[in-house]
């Protein structure tokens, strides 16, 4: 697109009036100048239509990530993935190693759904739902505005010297930073411990729980260093999915675009000026677009790496526009073929070969979790356990482990399914109570009459039955008995 944009540019102007540099803008990142030192970015304080509903989706997802930890389904966390002890609870549900190919499958699902979500609109994802996003641009960055003012203060205060008002202010932000980050780290182990947890180190305090206090410090540390120096850094330089948009985009994606056939030939604003007339374009150069761009770009440059569809260069835009009695959607949502060639946005064979793989893998998923089962037995010989005979039976002997996957309590019971005639003989009582989410390990006996058994070793099948008689699993093995000359 920018090589087209280029050459309609030239076209307009027929080589007078605006210079139009060449595109060096490609060969680095917008934040850094030629010698490779960082270019600080001072974004205007952004207004508008669309800044509005971010900040409301904002706020919709920081009450989530807040009050999420604290929310619980039949007595289990919502969200918990504790790796080091390996708990795994998702919507309420408890996940076990056993269930790993139900949650890669998920993995799977969800980055096709990504792949899916970037080849119908771009980015979006960057500057609506992203955390970066809305930890820099909805908490620090409004923190920044509130302490030392909007772009020009900014501008003007890290000019100056390290004066009495210098000080205080950026040792208050950077107080308030160390303390959000702070806030940060610990609901982020709640989401890995369990809130309880949590609450019980910070009373213990760190010289009870030394390395869970140095934990949360480099944690701490990081969130700060990202969100106080690093900021726009991680979209452009660290995140894989800003690299990703640039093989998924392409000219039916729908993203925040300059429309250069109206904007150009782009000229300074006089009033009264009829600027059609004049072969000039909506564009009237004011460099708002410019100013308030949390990434440091000119979108009027093109679809760039950097740009995070943060919408923010569409409000500044359309303010502009309305000052000028001008209509509004210079920079919008497009595709770039509605630009270029003013052809609406349609569902494109990839995109539906997309939805198609998505709608199967969902479906898939489903029916796995939908088939998992409450409960999981397995019967293991002992490791160089044999049979015996006694009153005319053989017995072997097993050691169960149950896994209760359930969100209730049950009382279960055991049986041989095949062959028939097998008897149980428990350390227990008759039957196990199992609690919710609980592991047992147990030994049991199996006896079967000497007639039965016609084999050295022969096949069973032992289930596990709930009070009501329901089959809850079933685990096939073997059992072992005198060896027999078969004629």
């Amino acid at each position: 697109m920018a090589d087209e944009q280029q050459s309609y540019r030239e076209e307009l102007m027929g080589g007078e009036g605006q210079v139009i540099e060449a595109e060096t803008f490609r060969d680095s990142v917008g934040t850094m100048d030629q010698t490779g030192k960082r270019k600080w970015v001072f974004p205007r304080k952004p207004s508008g239509k669309y800044t509005n509903y971010r900040t409301l989706v904002a706020i919709l997802l920081l009450v989530v990530f807040f009050v999420l930890p604290f929310v619980k389904i039949h007595g289990n966390p919502l969200l918990l993935i504790n790796i080091l002890d390996r708990q795994f609870f998702i919507l309420g549900q408890p996940f076990y190693p056993q269930d790993f190919f139900i949650l890669a499958l998920g993995a799977i699902t969800s980055i096709v759904f990504i792949i899916l979500f970037t080849v119908v609109f771009g980015r979006i994802f960057c500057g609506w739902i992203c955390p970066q996003t809305i930890f820099m641009e909805m908490v620090f960055r409004k923190i920044e505005y509130a302490i030392e003012g909007d772009r020009n203060k900014q501008m003007k205060l890290d000019r100056q010297e390290w004066n009495a008002e210098k000080i205080w202010k950026r040792f208050l932000k950077w107080g308030i930073y160390i303390l959000i980050s702070l806030v940060i780290t610990h609901w982020m182990f709640m989401y890995i411990v369990g809130y309880k947890e949590v609450f019980r180190i910070m009373q213990e305090g760190p010289f009870v729980n030394l390395t869970n206090f140095m934990v949360m410090i480099l944690f701490t540390a990081a969130f700060y260093f990202t969100f106080a120096w690093f900021r726009e850094q991680v979209c452009t330089l660290v995140c894989p999915y800003g690299r990703l948009q640039g093989v998924l985009i392409d000219k039916q994606t729908i993203n925040v675009y300059y429309d250069f056939k109206r904007g150009e030939n782009r000229a300074k604003w006089r009033k009264g000026e009829d600027r059609k007339a004049a072969g000039k374009g909506d564009c009237i150069d004011c460099n708002q677009c410019v100013v308030v761009c949390p990434t440091g770009i000119d979108i009027r440059d093109g679809q760039q790496l950097e740009c995070v569809n943060c919408t923010a260069c569409i409000d500044a835009c359309d303010e502009v526009m309305v000052k000028v009695g001008l209509p509004k959607g210079l920079i919008r949502y497009a595709t770039e073929d509605e630009i270029e060639k003013e052809v609406p946005f349609k569902f494109t064979s990839r995109m539906k070969a997309y939805t198609a793989v998505l709608i199967l893998m969902v479906a898939f998923l489903g029916f796995l979790l939908g088939n998992r089962g409450s409960m999981e037995a397995k019967f293991i010989k002992p490791a160089g356990a044999s049979y015996f005979v006694r009153d005319g039976k053989i017995t072997n002997t097993y050691n169960y482990t149950f896994l209760n996957k359930s969100n209730k309590d049950q009382k279960v019971t055991i049986k041989v399914i095949e062959p028939q005639h097998g008897e149980i003989s428990l350390s227990e009582s008759g039957t196990i109570l199992m609690k919710k989410d609980d592991m047992i390990r147990g030994t049991v006996n199996i006896s079967f009459p000497e007639k039965e058994i016609k084999l050295s070793k022969q096949n069973v099948k032992i289930g596990v039955y709930d009070e009501s008689g329901k089959l809850l699993d079933s685990f096939d093995t073997y059992f072992e008995g005198p060896f027999k000359i078969q004629f």
